[in-house]
């Protein structure tokens, strides 16, 4: 099947409607019907601004957390549309891409 990956940047401390950022994004995906999504605490990154933003001892809260959905055109569009609603402020990478499901020749239960 064909449709996108987006993957999108934030922070573990950011929030909307008092839930993390990540989590309403991934929340928001299942919803519409995205055949799937993960989300990662990653150990450092940068933003637009230059600051750096880790998992230090001090500021656990500001770990860096990347979200990444697969899925079709349509729902691309309406997860797109749905954030932009919300007005949040959100980096994200978009790449068109083939996905599927592989059984790895799997017997099936009768």
């Amino acid at each position: 099947m064909k449709g996108y990956r987006i993957l999108f940047f934030t922070q573990e401390n950011r929030k909307l409607h008092g839930h993390p950022v990540g989590q309403w994004i991934l929340d928001t995906a299942r919803k519409l019907g995205a055949p799937g999504g993960t989300m990662t605490v990653d150990a450092a990154g940068f933003g637009h601004s230059g600051k750096m933003h880790s998992a230090g001892f001090f500021e656990m809260a500001d770990r860096p957390i990347t979200v990444s959905v697969t899925t079709d055109e349509a729902i691309c569009e309406a997860l797109m549309a749905a954030i932009a609603a919300e007005h949040v402020d959100l980096f994200y990478c978009r790449s068109e891409v083939e996905f599927g499901r592989l059984d790895g020749g799997a017997q099936k239960e009768t």
